[in-house]
């Protein structure tokens, strides 16, 4: 299976993520993306722990997914990861997930939509500033949006 910089989840497909149909159920492409987003933030140097320090967890408001091509049991899948879209002024970040089969064929594009959540005053919140020079390692994707200030 090729492996590209930007993948950053690759495995195999378990039985417990089969649905009725056989093949990947719709939550399992959502939980490999999850686990794809933070394996790349603690890639640029972002863990969960940074996260837990700071009070601070992503939250998203949307979650597209479409489907190109079935997964089946056993297969083995890679993902891929990229930000095409981040506000400066508010923190809102929009995230394109690929996943591809063994094969390479592309079975589903993921995108996201959120921003980063204060866990004690439940209130959206900017990253900390020394936290910018690790927001502009995650990979960006051709279409690249930046806005704000």
């Amino acid at each position: 299976m090729e492996t590209t910089e930007n993948t950053y989840y690759e495995g195999q497909v378990l039985w417990a993520q089969i649905d009725a149909n056989r093949h990947l159920r719709h939550s399992a492409y959502a939980d490999f993306c999850a686990q794809a987003r933070s394996n790349m933030l603690k890639n640029i140097g972002l863990s969960l722990n940074d996260f837990a320090k700071h009070q601070i967890g992503p939250i998203l408001f949307r979650e597209e997914l479409i489907y190109f091509k079935e997964i089946h049991l056993d297969e083995y899948i890679r993902v891929e990861v990229e930000m095409n879209k981040y506000n400066i002024s508010n923190s809102r970040f929009s995230f394109r997930h690929i996943i591809y089969k063994e094969n390479g064929v592309k079975a589903a594009e993921v995108n996201v939509d959120g921003a980063w959540l204060d866990l004690k005053s439940r209130k959206l919140v900017a990253v900390p500033a020394d936290w910018q020079s690790f927001l502009h390692r995650i990979p960006t994707s051709e279409d690249y949006v930046e806005i704000g200030e």
